[in-house]
């Protein structure tokens, strides 16, 4: 397992993506947009890692209710899990509350599922399972 990303919760993409770019020399990754969870997401490679900058598509999406409430900021963080269905699972027989119970398309075509903040110590947390290549 590994941090896959930091989501960050932003109005505009563009705007928030500069100091990333032209202020710290960083080269965007794809932007795409999220259907299944209402937002437009622009991925920034950092290492092993990414910060993934997180535009609602529409004011009551899940991270536009975000942004109404708490301002633009850290959304959640993400751990690359090999099998999602399991550490689902897993986690549900350990009585942790979940979001998803069964995991939706995500960005990039990973399988992702939220654990909800009350079973995570305040922090949103993302799992997310990438596609399997070939």
């Amino acid at each position: 397992m590994k941090i896959d990303h930091i989501g960050i919760a932003v109005t505009n993409i563009e705007h928030a993506a500069a100091l990333y770019t032209a202020g710290l020399g960083l080269e965007t990754g794809k932007t795409e947009t999220v259907s299944s969870q209402g937002v437009r997401v622009m991925s920034i490679p950092l290492g092993e890692s990414e910060i993934e900058l997180l535009e609602p598509l529409t004011t009551d999406s899940p991270v536009g209710r975000f942004l109404e409430k708490r301002g633009e900021g850290i959304h959640h963080l993400c751990i690359e899990v090999e099998d999602i269905v399991a550490a689902l699972a897993q986690l549900k027989a350990q009585g942790v509350r979940l979001i998803n119970e069964e995991p939706a398309q995500g960005a990039g075509g990973a399988l992702v599922a939220f654990i909800h903040p009350k079973s995570a110590n305040g922090v949103l947390l993302e799992l997310s399972q990438k596609p399997k290549l070939g």
